[in-house]
């Protein structure tokens, strides 16, 4: 973009400001590619796809008009742009957050009894789930002990799904270094 641009879309803002519905809606028309494309690499470097792009977009379109009489016009116009769709695109990131969804599937491996270990029997176990403590512990024997889903484990304890995976994950690493500790 050249200075001149930046300069004219600064005159439409202005004139936008004072009422000019035209020239306004022009600025706002030329804006469309920047804020896409701020808000694009936004995503691009959060690691996310463009599923929430036109999202971000409205949403910081919406932010500009009503942020638009708090933007100093002896200061650039296009910076002011692009911090406001960076808000936006930080803003929405925060609501959706960053779930990883890792099923349980991919831990088998991890899950089978080496061969050459000794065989637990239940009463070893059960002493070595009960070292756990809190969430870990409850959510293991739900899913382990008494047959449970991790889905169906969430919901009998209150939880999210991904929480109960979590303590899942977290309590059978512990699990596993109990064992190492105690039984080898």
């Amino acid at each position: 973009m050249s200075e001149g641009e930046e300069q004219e879309w600064a005159r439409w803002m202005q004139a936008g400001i004072a009422g000019d519905g035209l020239l306004y809606r022009k600025l706002l028309d030329a804006l469309v590619p920047l804020v896409r494309a701020v808000a694009r690499n936004c995503l691009i470097r959060n690691g996310r796809d463009d599923g929430e792009l036109e999202d971000i977009v409205q949403e910081s379109f919406l932010a500009i008009h009503l942020k638009r009489h708090l933007w100093d016009a002896s200061r650039p116009l296009v910076p002011w742009v692009r911090a406001l769709v960076a808000n936006k695109a930080v803003d929405s990131l925060r609501r959706k957050g960053h779930r990883v969804a890792v099923p349980i599937e991919d831990f088998q491996d991890v899950l089978v009894q080496p061969v050459g270990e000794p065989e637990l029997t239940a009463d070893e176990i059960g002493m070595l789930i009960a070292k756990l403590h809190g969430r870990q512990r409850q959510v293991l024997e739900a899913v382990a002990v008494k047959g449970m889903t991790v889905a169906q484990a969430a919901t009998a304890l209150g939880i999210s799904e991904g929480s109960a995976r979590v303590a899942l994950h977290r309590g059978l690493k512990v699990l596993a270094s109990l064992y190492r500790a105690s039984y080898t």
